[in-house]
């Protein structure tokens, strides 16, 4: 690893708040948690404790892991249980979306996105826009269970081939379809990146 980058200590993942029809989505959830915990590696997510989201903070608690949850007050009673929520060891709650997305980024050395809905895709397409921007160089990573982000990875291609995804290199997401290699592959893509992977919140924050 070099002296520029910085070591992977959090990991944020973005899912459904929704199971969703596959059971394997929610056993990724679980596996992905498991191992996030099994590695020494904090949980930073979107606070829910339902569907992907609970099945994810559940395999990281199980297994002995922290996490830290960030959801706006909104959310709360949708997306969880105040309950559930009093089981975290760290919550965050936001007053709005926009510091909640800006927070977990902060908290994060690098983005997993599992199976879900628009909110999922938005939050890591973001990410993705900052880093094609320049503002970061963390991991991002699309856990392709049963080939769920296919479709995504070839509306990527096509934008990139009809020159619209301009510094495309920065905008190289790793594909991952089994869990178990998502967290190696991440140290990996680390230990390769020389750079700030902090960004500019300056900038960050206007965008």
């Amino acid at each position: 690893m070099t002296d520029d980058s910085v070591p992977i200590r959090s990991i944020c993942v973005y899912c459904g708040s929704r199971p969703g029809r596959d059971p394997s989505h929610i056993a990724a959830g679980r596996e992905l948690g498991k191992n996030i915990a099994e590695s020494g590696l904090r949980l930073v997510y979107g606070g829910g404790t339902k569907g992907i989201m609970g099945a994810v903070a559940s395999g990281v608690l199980s297994h002995g892991g922290q996490v830290t949850g960030i959801i706006p007050e909104f959310l709360v009673d949708m997306e969880a249980t105040r309950h559930s929520l009093g089981q975290l060891d760290e919550l965050i709650i936001t007053p709005d979306m926009h510091t909640r997305k800006h927070t977990m980024f902060e908290r994060a050395d690098a983005f997993v996105a599992l199976p879900g809905g628009i909110g999922t895709l938005e939050e890591i397409v973001e990410i993705m826009t900052w880093g094609q921007l320049g503002r970061h160089e963390k991991p991002m990573v699309f856990a392709n269970i049963n080939g769920f982000w296919d479709p995504m990875m070839e509306l990527i291609r096509h934008m990139t081939e009809e020159g619209f995804v301009h510094t495309a290199h920065r905008v190289q997401p790793l594909v991952i379809g089994k869990i178990a290699d998502i967290i190696p592959a991440i140290r990996e893509h680390a230990a390769e990146t020389v750079g700030s992977r902090d960004g500019e919140e300056d900038v960050i924050a206007k965008l």
